[in-house]
């Protein structure tokens, strides 16, 4: 699993293994090591939410995806879901779950578990 964070936005990307582990273990925790601590991003299903949603949460950003929304992502080809999400300041938080393509352009990463990119030319 993948995360972008710019401004108030964050984006979850999730390979094929991802995706299916996600559907057998409703939750998916990655962990990155910093000098002076830990930070972790999980992506969660809940039957507590109504859209995607995201709190933070001892030094961890939380998706939780609703059931519904869970089960038409994993069992489709559905690419993602999107919600703006109100916070206290007035402003708001954007938050996209999707599936991650192979890139177009060459990159280091292994991306043999990716989706199909469709602006691929075979």
């Amino acid at each position: 699993m993948k995360i972008r964070i710019k401004g108030n936005s964050v984006r979850y990307r999730l390979d094929k293994l991802e995706v299916a582990r996600f559907a057998e273990t409703a939750e998916l925790v990655e962990t990155t090591q910093l000098v002076g601590g830990t930070f972790s991003y999980i992506l969660r299903r809940s039957n507590q939410v109504e859209t995607l949603s995201a709190h933070w949460q001892d030094n961890s950003i939380v998706f939780l995806m609703p059931e519904d929304i869970a089960k038409q992502w994993v069992e489709t080809e559905e690419v993602g879901f999107q919600h703006k999400l109100p916070l206290e300041n007035g402003e708001s938080l954007f938050l996209l779950i999707e599936k991650d393509f192979v890139c177009i352009d060459n990159t280091f990463e292994d991306q043999s578990n990716n989706y199909p990119n469709p602006n691929l030319e075979c």
